[in-house]
């Protein structure tokens, strides 16, 4: 007796007990996307004040902007900023040059150099603005706030952004009729966007530079967390 393919196929099919039959590669599944939000008040700035000196000559340009960071960064330590919150971004020494009737002419050389204040106490960040530019930054180029203990603020959003899509997931299940059988995959979406509230620089200065106390308002830190939740169901 000869027997096709497609026969063959269905006589082995129906001998193999159930446990043996080959299973859905492709479970129903139910794909759920969870969000949530952390808020914080911030305690710890980051401030980035700089020096520029300019002069005829390059030796004489880094002379004069070394002796006026080096006052700055002594103000800053008087503070009470230690002095491993204190740390060189970036620092340049280039010419100038005029340009004129089609030649250009040496003017002289600019000294530029930035350092990077961490402040732990938040009440003292004005008071460091106004302290270096009084003893000679021309420079404060941004003021960022931040947490200590950035790291359970982000768990916390994780856990909460999981509950989240497991609720959506559990509400999608009662809706459709069916029950959830167990969690398949849950991925979390890195999202770095905190609010960050930066204070208007160009009146800093102006008040820094008139001896005036810098008002800073912090607001909130908001760390937000995303995923995607993937559940098997029956």
């Amino acid at each position: 007796m000869k027997l096709t393919l497609a026969a063959l196929v269905f006589l082995v099919a129906a001998v193999l007990p159930v446990s043996a039959q080959p299973q859905n590669p492709f479970p129903a599944v139910i794909v759920t996307a969870g969000e949530a939000v952390v808020k914080r008040a911030p305690d710890r700035a980051w401030v980035t004040v700089g020096a520029e000196s300019r002069a005829r000559t390059a030796p004489e340009a880094q002379r004069l902007n070394t002796d006026a960071m080096t006052a700055v960064i002594e103000r800053i330590k008087a503070a009470g900023i230690p002095a491993d919150a204190i740390q060189t971004p970036g620092y340049n020494l280039q010419p100038e040059f005029d340009y004129a009737n089609g030649k250009q002419t040496l003017r002289g050389y600019v000294a530029r150099n930035q350092v990077q204040v961490r402040v732990d106490a938040m009440a003292k960040t004005g008071d460091v603005i106004t302290a270096v530019v009084a003893s000679g930054a021309t420079t404060v180029s941004g003021v960022r706030f931040d947490l200590k203990d950035r790291d359970t603020a982000e768990r916390e959003a994780l856990r909460l952004a999981v509950q989240d899509a497991r609720r959506r997931a559990d509400y999608a299940a009662t809706g459709a009729g069916v029950a959830i059988e167990r969690v398949i995959r849950v991925e979390e979406q890195r999202d770095m966007g905190d609010v960050i509230r930066p204070m208007r620089m160009d009146m800093a200065m102006m008040k820094a530079e008139a001896g005036q106390a810098v008002p800073l308002e912090a607001g909130e830190i908001e760390i937000r967390s995303r995923v995607t939740l993937t559940v098997a169901i029956r």
